[in-house]
């Protein structure tokens, strides 16, 4: 790999004797990942089924290595949302994030969400997330993979960070930036990313980050916590970012965690005024464990209030919903614990309703199904969401077999079973809707998302 000259210059300085070791790194082969989610089933069950050689990522009780050859990536568990694929030491940052059930929280810069399904995932279920992200396309791969996991308690939004920090005043538990960032740590995994970097674009970046984090700090609650997490190395994005934070910032001060051998701390040598507190910040390196690389400060907010939890009730035609209580009422064997409500002619659920009036919003929760000409057709991401004891009729496929190939691929099977909807499963876990009638399943795997 051909790094530039300039930034070699500049991790010599930095590493001094260890720099060695780091440039060697990048000779060797990059670190994969993949984190079950653990929505749709254990980290043990997934280990008696799955095909692939595994290892597991110390820091990350659902994270597992696994050999390039694999190819997780094209596999029928993958399209089933059982496991999303994640660069190991990026898992750190939700282990530090620390999510709870019943919580209140924002990951402002989402996209493409490997973070934000391991939000969800620690949530299991309950509470809200707001996964949002300014980029409108990488928006839509954020909600795409929202959709894939199951997740139904999370709200995609596509808007800049001022708009959230507006709207949602003292309101979140917890609030992640894993902000955009030279990706320095990234350059193993995308060589060309190297040919972008610039000691302008460090600058760049990191007036952009201190940005984010200033209308970032206005979403935390009174004691609740801000994590700032990047990929990259620069101590201009990093510890210098944190540094003049706080000290803007007197309220938030970094809370120090458990060690973790071989995590390292932040440098205050690589502060502007010799910051003693930065140590309690966290630095993974690419030569001193199985990833990339990442630097994750966590700060507690000591100052402000809490805002009130403004619930909002949508106005509930049940005469137009009519077509899918009967669809209700016909398959599902389990209540759908969650308001139901109608948006446009699609149909979402979320636990808790709260003010999204204003904001451009891509999934409001949980999406259902859609109504058309009288009739109800479910979602994607409810069969996706859905387990096979929820639903009264399934079929299911080996995950070695020709028909569920076929079945990702699009076509109409050959199948005798229930008459209507059936819950397409691959080893018992789903996947997909399909229609019998006559000794065929009409096939209703998203045409986007077909195999080729």
């Amino acid at each position: 790999m051909i790094l530039p000259l300039e930034y070699k210059e500049k991790m010599k300085k930095m590493l001094g004797e260890d720099y060695l070791s780091f440039i060697k790194s990048y000779e060797g082969e990059r670190t994969y990942g993949l984190r079950v989610n653990t929505l749709k089933l254990s980290a043990d069950n997934f280990l008696n089924i799955n095909d692939f050689v595994l290892s597991p990522i110390p820091w990350c009780k659902e994270g597992f290595y696994y050999l390039p050859g694999d190819n997780p990536g094209k596999h029928p568990y993958h399209e089933s949302g059982m496991y999303y694929i994640q660069e190991p030491s990026a898992m750190a940052v939700v282990e530090f994030l620390n999510p709870q059930p019943n919580e209140k929280i924002l990951d402002l810069c989402a996209a493409p969400g490997g973070k934000s399904t391991a939000i969800a995932g620690k949530m299991k279920g309950e509470g809200i997330l707001i996964s949002n992200e300014i980029n409108p396309k990488r928006a839509k791969v954020l909600s795409e993979n929202i959709e894939r996991m199951g997740i139904e308690n999370t709200i995609v939004t596509n808007e800049p960070p001022e708009t959230i920090s507006k709207k949602f005043r003292d309101f979140f538990h917890r609030v992640l930036v894993d902000a955009p960032c030279s990706g320095e740590g990234m350059f193993r995994k995308e060589p060309l990313s190297s040919e972008e970097w610039s000691l302008e674009n460090v600058r760049t970046c990191a007036e952009r980050q201190l940005n984010i984090l200033e209308y970032a700090k206005d979403t935390v609650m009174k004691g609740g916590l801000l994590v700032y997490s990047t990929c990259t190395f620069s101590p201009e994005e990093n510890e210098q970012v944190i540094e003049k934070f706080l000290k803007k910032n007197k309220e938030f001060s970094l809370e120090k965690q458990k060690d973790f051998y071989p995590f390292e701390h932040g440098q205050n040598k690589w502060t502007v005024s010799n910051f003693e507190e930065i140590d309690k910040a966290i630095r993974i390196w690419p030569h001193k464990v199985k990833g990339e690389g990442h630097f994750i400060a966590v700060m507690r907010k000591n100052g402000g209030s809490s805002a009130h939890f403004n619930k909002v009730k949508y106005p509930l035609d049940k005469n137009k919903l009519k077509d899918f209580y009967q669809f209700k009422e016909n398959y599902l064997k389990r209540d759908l614990n969650g308001n139901i409500f109608p948006f446009g002619d699609n149909i979402y659920m979320l636990k808790e309703n709260i003010d999204i009036k204003g904001l451009k919003v891509l999934r409001p929760g949980l999406h259902i199904g859609i109504l058309k000409k009288n009739r109800f057709e479910p979602s994607h991401s409810l069969a996706l969401y859905l387990k096979k004891d929820d639903f009264e009729n399934s079929v299911s496929f080996s995950s070695h077999s020709d028909e569920i190939i076929r079945y990702l691929k699009g076509e109409t099977l050959n199948f005798h079973g229930t008459k209507g909807w059936n819950l397409v499963l691959v080893d018992g876990y789903s996947i997909g809707w399909g229609k019998m009638s006559n000794g065929v399943l009409k096939n209703h795997y998203p045409k986007g998302l077909r195999w080729l």
